[in-house]
Order: C-alpha cells, then sequence, then structure tokens
C-alpha cells in the first residue's frame, strides 16, 4: 500500500526543485470540477494507456489523488505499482484536504497551459480585437488573413467565416510565406482565448513584420457577438515545406536561445533518453500526418501548439527533461521557447531528427498481460441484435456515442461498468465496443466477472461497424450532460445554458491569472 502524505507535505515538494508527478484517478469530468494546479488527469479508465506515456521513468516521485471520496487514488497507487513505479504516495483526504489546509484548487481543464496563455497576453502585451471589429474589417475588403490556431477536427465543429485552419506551432513555420505583402493583417483565433494569444504572439516573438492581432475570445466571442460560425470546412494551410523554411527557423531559433532552449544531436538525445536519473520525454511536434510518415523510433506525436495548449495531455513530471523533434527545426523551436516559459522543463530541440532511422505509423501502446477476448465481425453482431441475441456495451467516450453509436447501445464508463450489469440480460451475448482494441479487451475483462452472459469485443469497434455500412443511432442528449463524468464538456458540448456558459468559460480564463499568483507555484516565465 503506496504511504499517503499530507497536503503540507505535497505543497513542500511541489517546491523543493525535485522530479514529482501528481496523478488525479478521477475520470477527466470530475477533474475538471475541482483539482490540483499541476495535477495531471490520469482516470483509471485509461490508465493502462496513459500512464506509461506519462511516465517515461518509473522510479520518479509520484503522488495519486482523487477528491477524497476514497479508493480512486489508492486503486491507481496500485496499478501504477504493477508497471515498476517504485516510488509511490497517495494525498491523504484527496482535494478536500488540500482545500480545508488552505491550498488553491482549480476548475477546468489544461489549466496549467490556459493560464500561461493569459500570462502570456499580460507580460507581451498581445494585441486583440473583438468580434464586430473583425466583422467590419471583413465587411470593409481590408487586406487581411485569419488563422485558426486548433486541429482541424476542431476548425470543421466550428470556424470563423473565410479562415484558414493553421494549428499552433505551424504559424510561425507557415504564416510568412501566407502573407508576402508586410502590410496585410493577421487574424489568430480559436475557440476561445488560449491559443488565440500564443498564436498571435508566436508570429510577434518570430518577428513577422505584418500586423497581429489575437481574436478576442475566438469562436465562442464571435457567436456570442450574434455572427455565425461555418460548420464542415476544411480550409487549410498548404502542405509541404515553406518556401522560406531557413529564415523562419533563424528566427525562431533566436526566441527558443533567448529562453534557454538548447540543441542537441539524435546521438546526444539517445544518451539523455538512457539516463535512468531523469525524466525524459521525446516528442515529435510535427503534423500527426507528418509523424507517420517517419519519425524517430520511440518518439511520441504531440503537436507542437497542442503539446503548449495541453501540455498535461503529456507532460507529468515537473523538472523533467523535454526533446523535440521536427524536420526544419522552427515548429520544435517555437514549441520550446513556450514550455520553458510555461514550466520551466529543460528543453532541448534535436538538430539532426530526420538523419537515421526512422519508423512510421502511429504505434498502438504496449500493456502487459492484455486480455484475448473472444472477438464478433460487425457482420455477426449486427446478425445478432436483429434476432435479439445480443447487448452492446459502448466504452468509448460520451461525446462520441453522443454522435453516433450502434442502435440499443448502452454507454459506459470502463473501471464503472457495475451499474450496467442489471440491463444486461443473461440470455444475450454481451458485446463491448471501444475505439481502442486494448481498452475493449479490458472492459470486456471487468464486464466478465459482472454479468452471466458471455462478453466479446466488436472486432474495430463502433468505426469497423460504420465502415461495414451498418447504421449509427445520434442522440445528443445520451447520456445526458450529468451522466458524462469521462469528460470535460466545452459549453458547446452542452445541452442547456450553452451562451451561459460560454460567458462563464471565458470570465473564467480570465481570472486564471489571478488564481495562479495565489497558488504561487507556476512563476511562469521565471524559472
Amino acid at each position: 500500500m503506496a504511504p499517503a502524505i499530507s497536503p503540507k507535505t505535497l505543497k513542500s515538494w511541489l517546491r523543493d526543485g525535485a522530479e514529482l508527478a501528481i496523478l488525479d484517478a478521477r475520470e477527466e469530468g470530475e477533474f475538471s470540477a475541482s483539482h490540483l494546479f499541476w495535477a495531471v488527469p490520469c482516470p483509471l479508465s485509461q490508465a493502462e494507456l496513459r500512464a506509461p506515456r506519462l511516465l517515461p521513468r518509473r522510479a520518479t516521485r509520484i503522488v495519486c489523488v482523487d477528491g477524497g471520496e476514497g479508493g480512486y487514488a489508492g486503486k491507481l497507487a496500485a496499478f501504477l505499482a504493477t508497471i515498476g513505479c517504485t516510488a509511490l504516495h497517495i494525498l491523504e483526504g484527496g482535494t478536500r484536504a488540500w482545500e480545508e489546509a488552505g491550498y488553491e484548487l482549480f476548475s477546468g481543464f489544461n489549466v496549467p497551459s490556459k493560464a500561461f496563455g493569459e500570462w502570456v497576453e499580460h507580460h507581451y502585451g498581445t494585441p486583440s480585437i473583438d468580434a464586430a471589429d473583425l466583422a467590419a474589417m471583413q465587411a470593409s475588403g481590408q487586406d487581411m488573413i485569419v488563422v485558426d490556431s486548433r486541429p482541424i477536427a476542431e476548425f470543421r465543429a466550428m470556424s470563423i467565416p473565410g479562415a484558414i485552419d493553421v494549428p499552433g506551432a505551424e504559424l510561425a513555420y507557415r504564416v510568412p510565406a501566407m502573407v508576402p505583402n508586410p502590410s496585410t493583417t493577421v487574424v489568430v483565433n480559436c475557440a476561445g482565448r488560449t491559443r488565440s494569444i500564443l498564436g498571435a504572439e508566436s508570429l510577434r516573438r518570430a518577428g513577422l513584420p505584418n500586423p497581429v492581432v489575437a481574436l478576442r475570445n475566438g469562436t465562442m466571442g464571435w457567436e456570442l457577438a450574434g455572427f455565425t460560425c461555418n460548420r464542415g470546412r476544411d480550409d487549410r494551410y498548404a502542405p509541404g515545406t515553406p518556401p522560406d523554411a531557413a529564415e523562419t527557423l533563424a528566427r525562431a531559433k533566436r526566441f527558443a536561445d533567448a529562453h534557454g532552449v538548447r540543441w542537441i544531436t539524435r546521438a546526444a538525445a539517445q544518451d539523455l533518453l538512457a539516463d535512468p536519473a531523469r525524466t525524459t520525454h521525446l516528442f515529435d511536434v510535427r503534423d500527426p500526418a507528418e509523424y507517420a510518415e517517419g519519425h524517430i523510433p520511440g518518439a511520441i506525436s504531440a503537436p507542437g501548439g497542442q503539446l503548449v495548449q495541453a501540455t498535461d495531455g503529456w507532460v507529468a513530471t515537473r523538472h523533467a527533461r523535454i526533446l523535440l523533434a521536427d524536420d526544419t527545426g522552427t515548429r520544435a523551436a517555437m514549441t520550446g521557447a513556450w514550455l520553458r516559459q510555461l514550466g520551466g522543463w529543460e528543453v532541448f530541440c534535436l538538430t539532426d531528427a530526420m538523419e537515421g532511422r526512422l519508423e512510421s505509423g502511429h504505434p498502438a501502446p504496449a500493456i502487459a498481460a492484455l486480455p484475448k477476448p473472444r472477438t464478433i465481425s460487425p457482420a455477426d453482431l449486427a446478425a445478432r441484435l436483429a434476432a435479439g441475441g445480443a447487448t452492446v456495451v459502448d466504452c468509448g467516450r460520451s461525446l462520441a456515442f453522443r454522435a453516433g453509436h450502434i442502435p440499443g447501445a448502452l454507454w459506459g464508463v470502463r473501471t464503472r461498468l457495475a451499474p450496467l450489469a442489471p440491463r444486461l440480460p443473461a440470455d444475450r451475448l454481451v458485446v463491448v465496443t471501444a475505439p481502442d482494441p486494448a481498452l475493449a479487451a479490458l472492459a470486456a475483462a471487468e464486464l466478465g466477472p459482472l454479468v452471466a452472459a458471455p462478453v466479446a469485443v466488436l472486432e474495430g469497434g463502433t468505426a469497423a461497424w460504420a465502415a461495414a455500412g451498418l447504421p449509427l443511432h445520434a442522440d445528443r442528449r445520451d447520456p445526458p450532460d450529468a451522466a458524462c463524468i469521462d469528460t470535460w464538456l466545452r459549453p458547446y458540448d452542452r445541452n442547456e445554458g450553452v451562451e451561459e456558459a460560454m460567458r462563464a468559460y471565458l470570465a473564467w480564463e480570465i481570472d486564471l491569472v489571478h488564481a495562479v499568483e495565489r497558488d504561487g507555484d507556476a512563476p511562469f516565465g521565471a524559472w
């Protein structure tokens, strides 16, 4: 059993300069309600998939946390012990005890990154305009370009009319060639604030001579002002290496060097990765499609803009080392400069990342002793369902279930499937579907002892069902908002109070700077 530590002890550990990872065992929706600033979500339902990536060095000091409701942190610690983690602890009393001790708690998701975005705006004086200003500029025919700094999936969901998708770290790499006239105004937007601010400031720090502004409050601000976003657009930057790649690297390198980013070869990087005394991450910050074409063996895909916007999805350990790779250096340099200011990690950019052996594709997570369940094809499942001989349990994301699921399927969170057991008849095959085969196998193994019926896994999951031309059922209200404990619901994911949620979210982002000051453990820009 991992020993319990007090909130006072954990607070001191946050300030002692040694490696420390704080993992919150609750589901993301529960985590987003109230958590420690540097806590990283590692929900029990995803632990086998996330923990190995978050913890490349198993000997680092780890504290497991929950909300004080009992059990989750201990279960996570027990699992981490099975994968070789040795310095495990549990925060006694969880977040409730932390608050009772007088320490700050935070709501929301990706909080360190979002708070950092607000700090960047204050520190650098990032200029911004509101939705009405942008609409007036567009109506007047002003020489301008609107670039959206989010990944293409988010861009498709909602985008400013006329915008072009240029995510995060791609901005300083690609926008200079897109605006040869230095008088062209560049407007950067995202859904809210963080990526608008960081994107605009990236172009300014990279020395783009054009006027650059952030769209205040992004697409949410656009719709709150009474304008309409596009849906389903695919307008994106031109692929390939920009003609001015050498120039953008020179500018990005100056920014990176000014903030303590260092440059090393692949050979030197391998020495750091082999060091048993330090946690070291190797991230490829290019677009995921470029990563899939060829990357350094062992590197993890972490597109630069998203790595800065959602650092807690990739890095759990304070005072870790981070190695960044891309093909020309610009994206790695920009990403590294922001990471240094955000979390003070020791950051290195590779000078020869694409030289030497590369591997392709997106590697599947390696899980020891993964169960080998009975499987069923989409066609066989369809036949069984038509005959009333099967029940489907979907362990994918709640929002994906809303968007489309096998008709009649029940949704549930893996590791919390017991409430579904009474709804699964003993005379019907129970078929588990999940987007990841490993997650489906794990869910099936846990569901088996809970039900009298045999359990199988759908080959290829719901995606294979849809690819076979079989029907999907969509229902935005199933599961209801309150049941979506597995995810942080963005304002526009909600079924009620969307406009109110948008306003509350934007106000929350703005106030983060003050909450961080009260917390005292994130000296942005001064590590």
